[in-house]
């Protein structure tokens, strides 16, 4: 007798239907907006599985089941934006417990973790991650969690999530990896070793820029009971429109980001050649000091890139960043429309401008979400925007 194995679902298949089941009752194919805060009860202690919004919600749960479903997680869990789905996560430590962060990560995380969490007795190390070794060695006995970018906000470091993950592992630490910038489509934490992903559902899973979202997907059975208990516990759920809004987003996400990165390889290479740019930040370009470990543990490389016009001034930044006429100065990414961000005065704010030199972070570089436009008339943009420098 013979036995087949069916095979798994494609990416695409999944980004589709995942979660997305026609509704028992009518039949309808999207998933209904499930607008109600509470559910009748058929007598005491009986009803659907449904108590009250907070708790449960169908339409937030499609959501989750989806990003779930893409991420190869067997849990997830939505929030209202990134920051609630991390501050949910850092609220399974306890006063005393330390983490070890990057040096260089979105500056709201920045934020939470230094001028928050750390008032509340939570230790923080930010480090560099590029060198598995010196993670490592950031450890302490009390070290409960390693928490990645990768690639990183705005400098385009990477890290060895596969080796990082191995070290914690040995030492009873948790991973997280922020893969916001990545997304499921191009890399996945979970399988090379990570035990959580964090997602801004607000960028590219979502990729309208018209909804705030976070998310946090799992394997561990732990952990996914802590989450779902804090998920109720704290309350910092999206509401259904937004979970809608999302799934919607999702359904085009593979095809978004195959056009997200031929757009971003073919400016970040222009960029490379111009004689106004100091230096271009994007792990697809064979110059990025990390370009083999981004094509070991990704299948390509995104969309958003960093670069530093002129000679890195804030002066030569603002001639560059005021005369984009096609990219829309904004923060935030990952929409259908192009960005161009400051994020030392933006998205970056909270961060020490002597950290952020440190690091190579210019008080000038500007970071581009690359959308989906016809890639001449971006790179026509770009070419008369770099003309004020």
């Amino acid at each position: 007798m013979t036995t087949t194995t069916r095979r798994k679902a494609g990416f695409s298949t999944l980004a589709i239907h995942a979660g997305n089941e026609p509704d028992p009752r009518t039949g309808a194919v999207a998933v209904p907006i499930y607008q109600t805060s509470t559910y009748a009860q058929e007598a005491l202690g009986k009803h659907k599985g449904y108590e009250y919004a907070r708790t449960h919600n169908a339409t937030r749960a499609a959501l989750e089941a989806n990003i779930a479903a893409l991420e190869d997680g067997a849990f997830g869990f939505c929030f209202a934006s990134g920051l609630a789905a991390t501050n949910t996560l850092l609220q399974t430590l306890s006063a005393g417990d330390h983490v070890v962060a990057g040096d260089n990560m979105y500056g709201g995380t920045y934020r939470l973790f230094h001028m928050v969490l750390r008032r509340l007795g939570i230790e923080f190390s930010f480090i560099p991650t590029t060198d598995p070794a010196e993670v490592e060695r950031a450890f302490k006995p009390n070290t409960k969690m390693l928490f990645l970018e990768t690639p990183t906000n705005p400098m385009m470091s990477l890290t060895d999530i596969a080796a990082v993950s191995e070290r914690a592992r040995r030492r009873g630490i948790r991973t997280t990896v922020d893969n916001t910038f990545m997304t499921p489509f191009f890399q996945r934490p979970l399988t090379l070793g990570a035990d959580v992903v964090m997602h801004s559902v607000t960028k590219y899973l979502n990729g309208h820029s018209d909804m705030v979202g976070g998310a946090l997907v799992t394997s561990d059975k732990e952990i996914a009971g802590q989450l779902a208990f804090l998920q109720n516990a704290a309350g910092g759920v999206p509401g259904p429109v937004d979970c809608w809004l999302a799934l919607r987003g999702t359904k085009t996400l593979a095809v978004r980001m195959q056009r997200h990165e031929e757009n971003a390889r073919l400016l970040a290479e222009f960029l490379e050649g111009h004689k106004r740019v100091m230096k271009v930040f994007y792990p697809g370009l064979a110059s990025h000091p990390q370009h083999a470990l981004a094509k070991k543990q990704a299948s390509g490389f995104s969309g958003m890139i960093s670069f530093i016009p002129g000679d890195g001034s804030l002066e030569a930044g603002r001639q560059v960043f005021d005369r984009f006429r096609l990219f829309t100065r904004a923060e935030s990414l990952g929409g259908v429309e192009s960005l161009v961000c400051h994020p030392a005065s933006m998205t970056h704010a909270a961060v020490p401008r002597e950290a952020r030199l440190e690091i190579g972070f210019a008080d000038g570089l500007l970071r581009l979400s690359v959308g989906i436009e016809d890639a001449e008339d971006l790179k026509d943009d770009l070419e008369q925007a770099l003309a004020g420098v």
